[in-house]
This record gives structure tokens, sequence and C-alpha cells, in this order.
């Protein structure tokens, strides 16, 4: 793991790394890399067609949701590994084609500016060396995790499981940041952007914005650490927006302008805010399936979700043979109280050991030993519950984005 109470730990990348890195992103961006996967797949085929198992820069074979821009998923399989997720199985989203293909980490500037007392243009260097690092364990899932199992369908990437993921997270807090650049009275929000641009005019940039309260809370930070090692390229070198308990959608990558606004955040560049990333303005944050909801607001925060992991579906299991079952478990930031089980389609639940604590905002691994008396189908289902009370529906909610999915997971399986 870096050590995080030294700042200068990995400053010594060089460009030259991501400069030979570049032509092979450029490639992989490419509609040709699509046709070179090893043909492998997930083994879950949605409307717009398979998912081959593809490889870019710095990454394990990853499925392919588009190319460009690159939106790669973490195989499923991987979160049985464990509660941290690797580096180069970490899931990859952008929303603009024309991204970054090399950053030189000496010429990189933050520019903090708007409803400041000082504008900032900080180097690297002056960045961490700006207060003493953090370090938080937090997961970052993207707003239409599992979209593709909406029904009725809808339109956006058709995703699976696989579009979230646990890091340990190393940077300065955005409080100090903004403490530096002093915040003028009558701020509001404090917008991000990051190097990544419209390829058309018309195109809205993607900035998102958070309230000035949240911004100045200790959580949200600066990252440019993850899991011991610099951000990997494709997931925001070299600094990316951290916001724990949020959706990824605030995870701004390549950040490199933040700006203080005394006002709210509106006009052609906050689509992405206004228009886009919205759920409906209820409690549920859902409608009934087919129809529009009559307001909407920002998605925020993470909903209390938890899978098996140890277990596909349709995998065969042994009567009279103890198995342990294996999971993961999360929510938006008030953490994991209670994981349960059941074998038997959700007759009977039982309680499942919790494993480590690596914070409120991590995935938290759970365990539970189970047998089964008689051969046939079993359906394994997994539900947990947070310390607010809040636990998974038996049915899934809908919106028409796919947004904030987390019903109760099932695995069908067939004891012989």
């Amino acid at each position: 793991m870096q050590d995080s109470k030294n700042p200068s730990i990995h400053r010594g990348t060089s460009r030259r790394r991501f400069v030979q890195d570049a032509a092979l992103l450029a490639l992989s961006a490419s509609p040709v890399a699509a046709l070179a996967a090893k043909g492998a797949s997930e083994e879950v085929t949605f409307a717009d067609g398979p998912r081959p198992l593809v490889k870019y820069p710095g990454k394990r074979p990853m499925i392919r949701v588009h190319t460009r821009p690159p939106h790669l998923e973490t195989p499923f399989g991987v979160f049985n590994e464990g509660p941290i997720t690797p580096n180069d199985a970490f899931f990859v989203r952008y929303h603009l084609a024309n991204f970054p293909l090399s950053i030189d980490p000496q010429t990189y500037r933050l520019s903090v500016k708007g409803h400041v007392k000082n504008q900032l243009a900080l180097s690297l260097a002056e960045l961490k060396s700006l207060a003493e690092p953090v370090e938080l364990v937090a997961v970052n899932q993207c707003s239409g995790n599992s979209r593709g199992f909406s029904s009725p369908r809808v339109f956006g990437a058709q995703l699976a499981n696989g579009a979230m993921g646990n890091a340990r997270w190393v940077g300065v807090p955005l409080r100090k940041v903004l403490d530096k650049a002093g915040i003028n009275a009558g701020a509001k929000q404090v917008t991000f952007n990051g190097l990544d641009a419209p390829v058309l005019p018309t195109t809205p940039d993607f900035r998102k914005a958070l309230e000035i309260d949240h911004a100045m809370q200790d959580e949200p930070m600066l990252a440019w650490g993850m899991n011991g090692h610099d951000l990997p390229f494709l997931n925001g070198y070299p600094i990316r927006l951290v916001v724990p308990g949020y959706f990824g959608t605030y995870w701004v990558k390549h950040l490199s302008e933040i700006e203080v606004l005394d006002h709210e955040f509106e006009g052609h560049d906050a689509f992405f805010m206004t228009k886009g990333y919205r759920v409906p303005d209820n409690e549920c944050q859902c409608v009934a399936p087919g129809t529009a909801p009559s307001s909407t607001r920002p998605i925020t925060t993470l909903a209390v979700r938890s899978f098996i992991t140890s277990v596909q579906g349709g995998a065969v299991l042994r009567r009279g043979k103890k198995v342990e079952l294996k999971g993961i478990a999360f929510d938006g930031g008030s953490g994991i109280k209670q994981v349960e089980v059941s074998t038997d389609g959700g007759q009977s639940w039982n309680a499942a050991n919790l494993g480590q604590d690596l914070g409120r905002f991590s995935f938290r691994e759970w365990r539970a030993p189970v047998s089964f008396d008689r051969k046939g189908r079993a359906m394994l289902m997994v539900r947990a519950t947070n310390n607010k009370g809040e636990s998974q529906p038996t049915t899934a909610s809908w919106n028409p984005a796919g947004y904030r999915r987390n019903v109760i997971e099932s695995v069908s399986v067939t004891i012989a």
C-alpha cells in the first residue's frame, strides 16, 4: 500500500509511460480493437449483442460495452477475489470521445477559479504538499450499473453488474484546496471539469456540481493514489474527484478545473446536471414501468445492494455437501448492519457472517455456510440491511434511465 505520509511516492512517473501507452489506447479506442477480442465473453447477452472481453492498456481482459469512448465493465468473478477491486480490473466509463491519450505530470495544472479570493493553478507537487494525505476506502458505482436487467428495457449502455468497484483512494480533502483558494461569501456550488472534451461544439462538456456545503465536508477528495499506486490512466490519472457515497457520475476523471459559483450551475455545459443523470423526484426515485416522471432531480447517493459472488447462475451444487456462500454488500455511507441469505427462493432467511469493516463507504464481505437436502432447482438469494434500516426490495423499481437498481439479487442453481 502506498505510504500516505509521503506524497512524493510515485511522483517520478514519466511522461514516456503515457506516450508509449497512447498508441495502444488509440488503437483500443477504435472499432478495430472491438474485433480483436479473444472470443471470450461474460456470458450475458443483452439486446445490443454479445459482450466480448477486450484488452486495453493497463487492464486485464474487460467486458467491452462501448468502444469510442472506452466503456469497460468488470467481469463479475473479480468481485469474489476480495473486497478491494484490483486496478487492472476496475471498470472504465467515459462520456466524451475526445479524451486524453497522454498527460505530462510535469506540466499538468489544476485550475481553481470563480467565486474565490485567490485563483490557483496547482501543479501535482503543489497539490500533494498542500495537506497531509488521507486514505479512504470507497465504492465507485456507475449510475446505470445493472441497467441491462431493466424491464421494460430502457435506453442507455446495457450494463450487467460489473460497472462498480471498491478501492483505497489516497489524496487530499477537496476542502483543503477550496480553503487555499479562499471561498467568498455567497458561494452556492462547486463545479468540476476534466481533460476529456466534446468532439462537436454542439455537444455539452461533461461537468458536474456539488453543493458548497457538501464540497466542504471531510469526505470529498482529490485522489492521485488508488490501491497503493498512481491512478491508472483510464481511471483518471493524474487526479480524479472522489465523492464517497455518491454515484460515479460525480467522480470526474483527469480533473483539470474547479470553479466556485455564487449561483446555481446552469446553461449548455450544465447538461449532465440539469438534463442528464436525473431520477424521479419522489421517495423511491421510480415511476410505473413505461411512464415518465412529472419531475426529476439529480441522482446522488448509492442505494443498499448485495451480491452473491462465489456461485454463478447455472452452477451445479451437491446435495448434502456444505457450501460456503460468499459475497459483498454496500450502501451510500451509513454502513452495512446485516446480510441475510435464502436457499429456498425467499421463504426463509438466515444471517450471514460479516467480514472486515473497511469503512462505511466500502464493500463489506459476507460469508454463509449452506447445505441442501434435496435434488432439483434451488434459488439462492441475498439481501442487505444498512444502519438506517434500509434493505433491498423483493421486486425491482423502474425509472426511464435504468438508474439506481437495488433489488434482492438471486442466483438459480441445480442441486445434484
